[in-house]
């Protein structure tokens, strides 16, 4: 009888499910004590039960995971739970209208993201590890910023996201996601139908669809335990990202919560400070404070920001004058970087977070006025790509116009293919960079929501990060347009040597253009000379046409940079130089687009056995005009470099000396 007693008692206690093996949870609030959820990052629980992930610092993320994991699986091979959550988020933009970057509800492996990136990549993944199914990640994205890299649809939507930050589906939200008000979420998943299903509302009543549905089996990407939580992120410009209330369950409906029930945010009021003075102190020391007072106000009024109405609507981040005069250190020569007509460039160093960057300090008589200025910040300002000099920021006191941008400790390619006392790059290295600059440059011609045209591609503007990953940089010259338009007519500006025959002719700067400045940097690079080198010997003035004549002879090896000696992949340099040549065709139809180029230099379609040669057309007459007029002035040479450009058309070609805009050199 007592051993029948013992074996019914086991089966009752065996019957009761582990408390380690979680089905579910509920907070109305965030309590630091009475919560099982692990932070990291920057965020944390406020005294008003308010969990917040990020506040206004830029390029921060916050991560907030239960610190235990949940079942989700019977087995590693069996098939995913059903589960449902529910939670209250706001989202205050640091600037109206502007988010950086969003949040995301996350199912994840691992609590710890050693990996993650913040800004666009929310805190999640990196660009290395994007879409690889190894991350056995699922999110569901809460976006504020329209990234072009991952095909954003805009900067107000909801996706849900499967091992990458693409997401695998996604829909303009109906409501402000970053407009400071809470928002309901209810989030489903369901194993017999393999449907996910998203809902947001302004209230807590559940609207009766949902505002995004994907059908798809989540039981290859759920390990049989996994931690739930929230992923947040800042970028250029910063919000703040607060959970006010959270239920989640396993194989059943999250408990529901209520507004009304959860804590609210604080209305915060900012008061203006300003400097109480007791006047009933004797009349001396009633001047004193005056003088005192008149002395910090002109000085205040030397270095203030005047900020106008229209400054406000456009991004990214704005810098105040102040920070930008101490991170270069009061703009000192021996923080110079370079400099030219559009002014100079500085290094300088800002704090919080501790980065070194590039500042371009237009001069007060550049010929980039402020309408210029203005465009750049506004549409360039917005690329995102990662072989593109990203624009940080910007600031504008009075006359004075400054862009910053990322800093590029290896400088410019320009010095590691023609500064004798610098190391020479190898082949491989030269590959990997014209494989960086032909998918920037395609990202500019098809991939951001206007078409860009650089105008201005060349070595020196070319910049090296600490990887000797290849930027393109200096969009001073660069024009927009719509795709599907015809580019406007302009005053001729590039470099000469990377500038297409057509244009002295057309004044049309094109796509096809480009294309022709790119097949020049193509021949620099794998021959070590510049495009148009005077103190060549007549037959190799123009390094086009002694690649081309070396081309027909079968002698092609006879143009490789011979600081290489030898060393190199005879299949990718004669690639390479087959393409310098077709894109420098004088014939701008025949020229290939750069989406076959970058196909060409990633092996995905071969390089035509026979070449075209570059045809003479009449565009020749003007361009040799160009040359002819390079050869006879010595302004339009400087000593140890290759910045000389070509200027208005109807000026008699007077030269305008552009500067790198990034020229970044320890």
């Amino acid at each position: 009888m007592s051993h029948l007693f013992i074996l019914l008692c086991s089966i009752f206690f065996l019957s009761i499910p582990s408390s380690s093996q979680l089905d579910e949870l509920f907070y109305s609030g965030f309590n630091e004590l009475n919560t099982n959820i692990t932070l990291s990052g920057i965020s944390e629980f406020q005294k008003n039960g308010i969990l917040r992930l990020t506040n206004e610092t830029s390029r921060k993320m916050g991560h907030a995971f239960h610190t235990s994991p949940f079942h989700f699986k019977n087995s590693s091979n069996g098939s995913a739970f059903s589960f449902s959550t529910s939670f209250a988020f706001v989202i205050v933009p640091e600037y109206p209208k502007l988010g950086g970057h969003g949040l995301a509800f996350t199912l994840s492996p691992s609590i710890d993201l050693p990996t993650a990136l913040p800004s666009q990549y929310l805190g999640l993944l990196n660009a290395s590890d994007i879409g690889n199914f190894s991350n056995h990640l699922f999110a569901v994205e809460f976006d504020t910023v329209q990234d072009f890299e991952f095909g954003d649809i805009n900067d107000n939507h909801v996706g849900i996201n499967i091992n990458t930050m693409a997401s695998n589906k996604s829909v303009a939200a109906d409501l402000n996601l970053k407009g400071g008000k809470p928002i309901m979420v209810w989030i489903e998943y369901d194993s017999i139908t393999t449907l996910i299903n998203v809902t947001i509302s302004p209230s807590s009543s559940k609207p009766r669809l949902p505002i995004l549905s994907l059908k798809f089996d989540l039981s290859p990407i759920l390990h049989e335990w996994m931690f739930i939580g929230f992923s947040s992120s800042t970028g250029l410009l910063a919000s703040s990202h607060y959970v006010l209330g959270w239920s989640f369950k396993i194989n059943g409906a999250s408990k529901s919560l209520s507004l009304n029930s959860l804590p609210s945010l604080p209305v915060i009021k900012k008061i203006d400070k300003a400097l109480v003075i007791g006047v009933s102190g004797s009349s001396f020391v009633f001047l004193v404070a005056m003088i005192l007072i008149v002395a910090y106000l002109i000085r205040k009024f030397k270095n203030r920001d005047v900020i106008e109405e229209w400054e406000l609507e456009i991004g990214p981040h704005r810098y105040s004058y102040k920070e930008l005069k101490k991170a270069t250190r009061g703009f000192k020569d021996k923080e110079l970087l370079g400099a030219g007509g559009f002014g100079k460039v500085y290094k300088g160093t800002l704090p919080n977070p501790k980065i070194q960057v590039a500042v371009k300090r237009i001069s007060h008589n550049s010929k980039q006025g402020l309408r210029e200025f203005v465009s750049e910040i506004a549409s360039i300002g917005r690329l995102r790509h990662r072989n593109l000099v990203q624009l940080l920021g910007w600031c504008r006191r009075r006359g004075d116009l400054l862009l910053v941008y990322d800093f590029m400790p290896n400088g410019s390619l320009d010095r590691f293919l023609f500064d004798e006392q610098n190391q020479k790059l190898s082949w491989e290295q030269r590959f990997k960079i014209i494989k960086g600059v032909a998918s920037g440059l395609l990202y500019l011609h098809e991939g951001y929501e206007q078409i860009v045209i650089h105008r201005d591609i060349k070595a020196s503007n070319v910049l090296l990060d600490g990887e000797l990953n290849g930027r393109l940089g200096d969009f001073g010259l660069a024009r927009l347009y719509e795709h599907g338009a015809n580019p406007s007519t302009t005053r001729v500006v590039g470099t000469l040597g990377y500038l297409a025959p057509e244009l002295p002719r057309t004044g049309k700067a094109t796509t096809g253009s480009d294309v022709f400045a790119f097949g020049a940097l193509l021949l620099e690079v794998a021959c070590g000379r510049r495009p148009i080198e005077p103190k060549a010997a007549p037959e190799e003035l123009v390094l086009v046409d002694w690649v081309w004549d070396n081309w027909k002879e079968g002698t092609f090896l006879n143009v490789v940079d011979p600081s290489l000696k030898g060393e190199f992949d005879e299949i990718e340099v004669l690639m390479v130089l087959k393409l310098g040549l077709m894109c420098s065709n004088n014939v701008a139809l025949t020229r290939p687009s750069m989406r076959q180029v970058v196909r060409y230099l990633e092996g995905e379609i071969d390089v035509p056995e026979v070449l075209q040669a570059p045809s003479s057309s009449d565009d020749d007459q003007v361009f040799d005009g160009f040359v002819n007029q390079y050869l006879s002035s010595s302004s339009f040479v400087e000593k140890g470099s290759n910045s000389s450009t070509v200027g208005d058309v109807n000026a008699s070609f007077a030269s305008i000396s552009t500067l790198p805009l990034s020229l970044c050199i320890e």
